[in-house]
């Protein structure tokens, strides 16, 4: 049963990070016709929409006691606070897009892969040796997938780099409450609240053209009920069983993803560094899922 849980959570990780992948595409593209916050105002909203129908279909029945009042006021408080992580992250990222490099902000936000373990140290989680390994390898392949030019500071790789920051307090914080809380509610807030904090930055910073909208609404559907919809709340189930750390790795395979994407959809040229970062990625994912294999083994062995 731990295996076969362990083993769900890593493929519900692995599309998550095919959907944020192929993302890459219809985030650059909806940016042709709107500003970054305008872009995930929407499409937060459309995703938070798109999983209302199943909140009201999993509605318990039966009378509220004061434990589940209670549980409800912490399911509020904690999808304010991951709303607010998302929120952060993915403004950081998406204007700090403008002033960079696709290449160094691809890597740059990859290094969330490496400041997970690094935070998680701060709660107490001491992750294993393949999750180093792996978190190194993992870096590394993201540096030569994105053949970055340098790690010069300039303002987009700054702003970059605190979006990296933000999004693995993001994959600590759902590691620490997700197994505690429902998911779809959990997801729906914190969506809602990153949509309504994005529009409210939209409002002070940009104009909002319903038709510059309506130009961009492929990306924005994709990015909405697929990269947002969808991906999110797959992160969500799957960091009900998965470490932190571990699902770290798996989620940063997105840039592999985003180079299938590139290369089919926008004709880009894929370079032998390109395929060996892919090639050290998928390595790192490995040798995270060993020693995690292994670590499993000498429980069951211990507790016979």
């Amino acid at each position: 049963m731990m295996l076969s849980r362990a083993f769900r959570a890593d493929l519900l990780m692995l599309i998550t990070a095919a959907v944020w992948g192929f993302a890459f595409v219809a985030q650059r593209a909806g940016m042709e016709y709107v500003g970054p916050y305008t872009f995930n105002g929407v499409r937060f909203f459309l995703g938070g929409l798109s999983l209302l129908p199943f909140l009201l279909l999993r509605q318990p029945k039966g009378r509220e006691n004061a434990r589940s009042h209670t549980r409800s006021i912490h399911l509020l408080l904690y999808g304010l606070l991951a709303g607010l992580v998302l929120f952060l992250g993915s403004s950081f990222q998406q204007v700090g897009l403008v002033y960079t490099s696709a290449g160094n902000a691809g890597f740059i936000t990859g290094l969330y892969v490496i400041i997970v373990p690094f935070l998680g140290l701060l709660w107490g989680r001491r992750p294993g040796s393949g999750v180093w390994l792996g978190a190194l390898l993992a870096a590394v392949g993201l540096y030569l997938l994105n053949e970055a030019p340098g790690l010069g500071l300039n303002i987009g790789d700054a702003l970059v780099l605190v979006c990296a920051l933000f999004f693995a307090l993001h994959v600590l914080l759902l590691g620490r409450i997700s197994p505690r809380l429902p998911a779809v509610p959990l997801s729906i807030i914190q969506f809602f609240t990153c949509s309504l904090m994005s529009m409210l930055a939209a409002v002070w910073q940009e104009a909002i053209i319903l038709g510059d909208i309506l130009d961009a609404a492929v990306p924005i559907l994709y990015g909405g009920l697929g990269s947002v919809g969808i991906a999110y709340t797959l992160q969500v189930i799957a960091q009900k069983d998965a470490p932190p750390a571990h699902a770290a790795i798996i989620l940063s395979l997105e840039s592999v993803f985003a180079l299938v994407g590139g290369v089919v959809l926008l004709h880009e040229a894929a370079g032998a560094l390109k395929i060996l970062g892919a090639a050290l990625m998928l390595t790192g994912m490995l040798a995270a899922q060993v020693q995690r294999y292994y670590a499993n083994s000498i429980a069951r062995r211990s507790a016979e």
